[in-house]
């Protein structure tokens, strides 16, 4: 069974937002970390070289497939940030019409940068994904 690519790493989430060279988008990741940090009680941890997560959840497939994944996280990446809200965004419809700019795929929420949207309804969003993530699998 192939392990899942992304995985917790020790790599220092401190020194990898402080190796953001756009001030902004550096900025806003610092305030995305203390945002999910409060949300989920959990201390950020690095997934593969560039995803800030928190906290844990096991999965389980019907092909078999198993494994462990971040119940929230983040990447700083060039064109956007990039937020993982793992159950996706179908359930959060009303949310979603307030919180400003932004795009999805799947599980993803891409934002340009923090002052596109409204940041209380952004914390809304993240606690109830959480939230979600915790009944689900815990």
């Amino acid at each position: 069974m192939a392990e899942n690519k992304t995985q917790p790493t020790k790599v220092s989430v401190e020194s990898f937002l402080n190796s953001i060279e756009d001030e902004t988008k550096r900025n806003d990741s610092f305030t995305l970390r203390q945002i999910m940090q409060d949300i989920t009680g959990e201390p950020a941890v690095m997934w593969g070289p560039s995803i800030v997560g928190f906290g844990t959840y096991h999965y389980k497939y019907e092909s078999g497939r198993e494994g462990d994944f971040m119940i929230v996280g983040f990447s700083p990446r060039k064109q956007n940030l990039t937020l993982y809200i793992m159950p996706g965004f179908a359930r959060y419809d009303e949310l979603m019409q307030k919180l400003g700019k932004y795009k999805t795929g799947k599980s993803c929420l891409y934002l340009k940068r923090l002052e596109d949207v409204d940041l209380e309804v952004l914390k809304q969003l993240i606690g109830e994904s959480v939230k979600y993530m915790m009944e689900k699998y815990h």
